[in-house]
Order: C-alpha cells, then structure tokens, then sequence
C-alpha cells in the first residue's frame, strides 16, 4: 500500500503550535492532510504525531481530517516514521512535513510516479535534495524496506530527527534519483516556520478562497500578479531546522 505519512507536533522553536494555525478558516494540519489525500496513488494518509499529551489537539485535527493517527518519540521521528508506517502496513511511503500548507498534489504524484516506474531498481526519489521547487513543496519516497534499514543503522541526532538524511547521504547504499523542475524555482518560500510565513499562507489562501487545493503555477501566477504578497516572508534560510540538527551534531 502507498501511504503518505505526515509528521506534526504542536512544539515548534520558531512558531509556536503553528500545526493547527488558522489559515483561512482551516488548520495548518487539515490543509496538509486536505492535499496529502490528493495525491494520485496514495491510499492512505497516517498523522504521526508525539505521545505529549499537548498532541492529543494534533491527534483529534488529524482524524476530523480523514487520516488515520500513529503516536511516538517526540525527538526520534526516524523511529516514529518507522512505527506509523508498519502500523499502516505501508510498502511505499510518501513523507509529507505539516509545515507545508501548499503541497501540490500533482508536484507530489510527480515524484511518486518516478518512483513507481524505477522500482525496485531504486530506493529514494525525491526532488529537494538539489533545490529547484519552491520551499515547502518537498516531496520524498521510499520503500518501507528502506526506512526500516535507516531506522535500525542511522545514529546522528540530524539522522533521527530529521527522518530521511541517513538515506540520502549515503548514495553508496541507497540508489537515489532525484526530480527537477526544468526552472529553478529554488528562491520561493511557501513553508511555515516563522509569523511572516503564516501571514503569506494567510494572504494567498485568502486570494483563492473558498477552494482548499490550487497549483504550484496558479500560486506563482498570483505571486507576479501580486509581488507584495510574495515580499511578505522573503529572507529566511532554506532548511534551518535541519542545519541547526546538523551544528548540534558537531557539538554532541
């Protein structure tokens, strides 16, 4: 079974309990799952959340959304990832992060059907490892096989907390492709880790309202249309969490 598993939690160094923010009448999380479900091929969309009890208000959003709920270490997502994918009996999954309230479903279908068609002559395809997408609409696929092996070999904090950089930083065990946009989209920020992030994702939702799920070139057509909104969040560092992970490594 293909399985996109979504990882949230209300703790957050940077926007505080942004996983169930309002965005345009709709949690950060429900738009996330609204477009996890979207995807062509997925059959089933897993939450995996904390065991905090402050993640009990994760949990119950999840489930009004349609997924289904898998509850594990705060710190060791590869661990948590691992756990929701076996109890989903997953084969393939589809890693989804809650920051990402413009996941477009057929960006994501383009990378799964990448790894559909190579398999199983490959075991990791995404297309953020050489950043040509804008920020936010990362997409990653995996065998179970290969989670469980990262899972059982990977000890870096960066490697444990950050689910999938055991795999990609080893191209010698795992066979890797990854997917480009034949433009470099790399300079556009559609995440969700600072105030500034949820004011953009608050004005271009606002623009398509009432409709939950529009493009990647729909949004890029409002942002030239509209440059003041994309001015809203522009300046911040592409994948800090995971260059902090990285410093904290080096310190450890």
């Amino acid at each position: 079974m293909i399985c996109a598993l979504i990882q949230a939690r209300l703790g957050s160094t940077r926007l505080s309990a942004k996983t169930l923010a309002d965005i345009a009448g709709k949690t950060l999380l429900e738009r996330v799952v609204l477009r996890a479900r979207a995807i062509p091929g997925v059959a089933a969309v897993v939450v995996a959340t904390t065991t905090l009890a402050e993640d009990d208000a994760v949990a119950q959003c999840a489930v009004r959304s349609g997924a289904t709920v898998f509850r594990g270490s705060e710190d060791d997502v590869l661990d948590r990832f691992v756990g929701a994918a076996r109890q989903a009996e997953a084969s393939v999954v589809v890693r989804i992060t809650a920051d990402d309230p413009f996941k477009d479903p057929d960006v994501c279908g383009r990378v799964l059907r990448e790894y559909l068609v190579r398999a199983p002559g490959v075991d990791y395809v995404s297309n953020t490892l050489e950043p040509t997408w804008p920020e936010g609409l990362d997409v990653e696929v995996f065998s179970r096989q290969t989670l469980e092996r990262a899972g059982r070999e990977a000890t870096l904090r960066s490697e444990r907390e950050h689910v999938t950089p055991y795999i990609y930083k080893h191209p010698d065990r795992f066979r890797i492709v990854q997917v480009r946009h034949d433009k470099d989209l790399s300079a556009e920020r559609w995440t969700l880790d600072y105030p500034e992030d949820l004011e953009f994702a608050r004005a271009v939702y606002e623009r398509f309202a009432p409709r939950d799920i529009f493009g990647m070139d729909e949004v890029l057509a409002l942002l030239d249309s509209a440059p003041e909104i994309r001015s809203l969040n522009r300046g911040f560092m592409r994948n800090a969490g995971y260059l902090k992970s990285l410093t904290e490594d080096t310190a450890s």
